[in-house]
């Protein structure tokens, strides 16, 4: 035989709890005070408890209004200002990419423009070439290539590199006279050293070893 199946009774239903949310009174037609709505007591942040504090009840007096208005204006202000930082931040990092991919492509190039100015120097470059060759230099050139070192310049060992010295009457300072290989840079980003013989006057030290003078005799 099967066991009857047990009777508690019938189950007991939650109560139904009805808000009345309305801010207008139905009865007296009145707008209802913030306090005396249960919701909007729930909402409101209790004390002791981290939370965003709502506007000023109404009633309150005008400085706790400027208060909370000085309050936002402040946030609004800092919170723009991170962001304007945010895309300066942005577009710098862009441009940094930019250039560095831009120096690697041209700097694959440079053996492509050495041989055309062995060409030029030899007499070789027909006008075919030539114009092919003049092309290409000047999209280079809108890329941002700069070539660096030329005769007459003063020598900057950040962007030439000597492969000789000399003396001479000529100049009073140490200066570029013959271009043995130009040098290139994109940006800040020097692709390769211009190769150089340096030239300086007869009193002054070579590079690299020195230009401090003996003391004079006491």
């Amino acid at each position: 035989m099967s066991r009857p199946k047990s009777f508690d009774g019938p189950r007991r239903q939650p109560p139904v709890v009805i808000r009345d949310k309305r801010r207008i009174d139905p009865v007296t037609l009145q707008l209802r005070a913030p306090d005396t709505t249960p919701a909007q007591q729930e909402a409101q942040p209790r004390a002791g408890e981290p939370g965003t504090p709502g506007p000023p009840a109404a009633g309150s007096p005008p400085e706790a209004w400027e208060t909370q208005l000085a309050e936002r204006t402040a946030d609004l202000q800092r919170l723009k200002a991170e962001y304007d930082n945010y895309r300066k931040r942005v577009r710098r990092d862009r441009l940094a990419i930019r250039e560095i991919a831009v120096a690697n492509v041209l700097g694959g190039l440079l053996p492509v423009l050495d041989a055309i100015d062995r060409a030029r120097e030899h007499g070789e470059l027909d006008p075919g070439f030539g114009a092919v060759a003049h092309a290409l230099e000047t999209q280079l050139a809108t890329l941002g290539l700069q070539e660096v070192g030329a005769p007459g310049e003063v020598f900057d060992p950040a962007q030439h590199e000597a492969i000789s010295y000399q003396r001479s009457d000529e100049v009073d300072q140490p200066t570029c006279t013959t271009v043995l290989q130009p040098g290139y840079r994109v940006g800040q980003h020097l692709l390769r050293p211009a190769q150089v013989t340096v030239s300086e006057p007869p009193d002054q030290a070579q590079p690299g070893h020195g230009n401090a003078k003996p003391p004079p005799p006491a």
